[in-house]
């Protein structure tokens, strides 16, 4: 069990798993009306949902930054911000929401071991901090800090590597504060160390795998005890050679970037990829004599956000039968704007 002080409100999910206004809505339901997302898509189609307060997590540039503006200004009633980790794109940013006569609230993205965007949390990071606050569009949000490179299997190993990349950020937290600028939030941490940062006064986590789960996570994160909540519907197509079963789920219906197993099956605990190809898998199994062509296999797929981004909806399966379907309206790169 995962407790966290201050509970819902620094609860932050993030919506890149699902795509689905029906999981905001639900999740509004318990109290969470935070989010975090990665697209502009991601982002209205929450705020269409009712969300409250919405993150990009992304650095707005080029068309987008005129993109996300319009965004807020469509949806007025809306607190969104995003991310920066540069002196042009903060400064491209503050005068384009100049122009529009607004203000942009920003979080300073730092990296923290994984390599992907941010700033280290130095002195660089202080002065980036203060240029947010220095001018006049924008809003200095807090900061954002992902640590996407940690997963290790170990609970001991991994709370380790959490607690030595996020010190620094507190470092930088009261070297802002002492500067006499506020740090209104801290957003930190995925799936896999959610429950440190939960433990944490002040900062709000946003996991987003948990809320479907997928085998990868099932298996090396043991201590999370999230139940999968989406699974794909396979059926055989093709037997073509003994031990054989060739199934419709290529490239286009499971993530592919992970090695074998991309999929883990819950009617065949011995099945081995042969090949994998746009549309079609084909595995080598002992039971292959159980199944004809047109038989449903269901499976678990390791990686479940880019999955779920390749169809156009999910059903909603309940007491073993299937009922309406949730679009996956995001899953695209623009609804409206």
């Amino acid at each position: 069990m995962i407790e966290m002080a201050g509970g819902f409100e620094r609860l932050r999910p993030h919506i890149k798993t699902h795509k689905m206004a029906e999981m905001i809505r639900l999740q509004l339901a318990l109290g969470i009306n935070k989010f975090k997302c990665a697209t502009l898509a991601e982002a209205e189609m929450a705020a269409a949902a009712g969300a409250g307060d919405i993150l990009l997590a992304y650095q707005p540039v080029g068309p987008n930054v005129d993109r996300f503006l319009k965004l807020s200004a469509h949806f007025a009633s809306v607190r969104f911000s995003c991310l920066a980790d540069n002196a042009g794109s903060i400064g491209n940013l503050s005068d384009a929401a100049a122009r529009a006569s607004t203000r942009v609230e920003v979080l300073l993205d730092l990296d923290i071991g994984q390599h992907r965007t941010g700033i280290n949390p130095d002195k660089s990071a202080l002065d980036l901090y203060r240029l947010i606050a220095s001018l006049p569009a924008l809003t200095p949000g807090g900061l954002h800090a992902y640590d996407g490179h940690i997963h290790n299997t170990d609970v001991t190993e991994r709370t380790a590597a959490c607690e030595a990349a996020y010190a620094p950020v507190e470092v930088l937290r009261r070297q802002i504060e002492h500067a006499g600028l506020p740090v209104p939030r801290i957003v930190a941490g995925g799936t896999p160390t959610f429950p440190m940062h939960a433990r944490r006064e002040g900062v709000e986590c946003s996991p987003g795998t948990c809320v479907f789960w997928d085998a990868g996570y099932a298996q090396t994160l043991a201590d999370l005890d999230f139940l999968p909540a989406a699974v794909l519907l396979s059926r055989v197509v093709s037997k073509p050679a003994a031990n054989h079963l060739c199934l419709d789920l290529g490239h286009k219906a499971v993530a592919s970037e992970m090695p074998h197993p991309r999929v883990v099956f819950l009617e065949l605990t011995d099945a081995k990829p042969v090949m994998h190809s746009e549309e079609h898998l084909v595995v080598e199994t002992s039971q292959a004599d159980k199944f004809a062509v047109g038989d449903c296999l269901h499976g678990l797929p390791w990686h479940i956000c880019p999955t779920v981004a390749l169809h156009d909806e999910g059903v909603v399966v309940g007491k073993g039968r299937a009922g309406r379907g949730w679009k996956v309206a995001a899953r695209g790169r623009t609804i409206a704007v």
